[in-house]
C-alpha cells in the first residue's frame, strides 16, 4: 500500500509520502478507481482535506483500502457504502440520491439513460424493497438490513491493489 500511494506522488516527495497528500486527480489514476462510477464519491468519503479538495492522505488511503479488502467486515463495508451513495450528505438515501445511484451506475450515455418513467418506477421498487418505515427515504439501518440479505455484497464491494 505504502509503495502504490508513494508512486502516485512526484519523485521528489516520495521519501516523506507519510506527511503529504496525494491530490484527487492523482488518486483517481489508479487503475482500480479509473473505471468505478463512484470514484469522485469514494475520493470525498474517505479524504480528510481541510480544504475539501479529496486529496488524500497515506492514512486515508490506508483507510480506503482497509474498508474494500475482503477482511472488512460486511456492517463496515456498509456503512461506507451507504456514504458513498449518500450523494448530499444529509444522512439518507433519498429519491435524488437513489437517481444518482443509479445514473451512475447505468452510464450517463443516451443509450444508457432510463427513461423518467424507468427511473420513477425502479426508485419505486428501490424503496418498497428498503424503506422499511415508509418515510420515503433509506437512513443507515434500512440500508444495512438489505445489504445484510445480499450475500454476494461483502464480496464485490473491494479494491484489489
Amino acid at each position: 500500500a505504502y509503495k502504490r500511494f508513494s508512486e502516485l506522488l512526484p519523485k521528489e516527495e516520495r521519501g516523506n509520502a507519510c506527511s503529504v497528500r496525494v491530490p484527487k486527480r492523482q488518486i483517481l489514476t489508479l487503475p482500480e478507481l479509473r473505471a468505478n462510477p463512484f470514484q469522485e464519491r469514494i475520493c470525498r468519503v474517505f479524504s480528510t482535506s481541510e480544504a475539501g479538495d479529496d486529496s488524500m492522505s497515506f492514512e486515508d488511503f490506508l483507510d480506503m483500502l482497509s474498508v474494500f479488502s475482503d477482511s472488512a467486515t460486511s456492517e463496515v463495508k456498509s456503512h461506507y457504502a451507504f456514504r458513498i451513495f449518500d450523494f448530499d450528505e444529509d444522512g439518507t438515501l433519498d429519491r435524488k440520491d437513489l437517481e444518482q445511484l443509479v445514473n451512475c451506475l447505468t452510464g450517463q450515455g443516451e443509450e444508457s439513460r432510463l427513461s423518467s418513467t424507468e427511473m420513477e418506477q425502479l426508485i419505486q421498487n428501490i424503496l418498497e424493497e428498503s424503506d422499511i418505515d415508509k418515510d420515503g427515504t433509506i437512513n443507515p439501518s434500512e440500508f444495512q438490513h438489505v445489504v445484510s440479505r445480499s450475500p454476494d455484497f461483502a464480496s464485490s464491494f473491494k479494491i484489489v491493489l
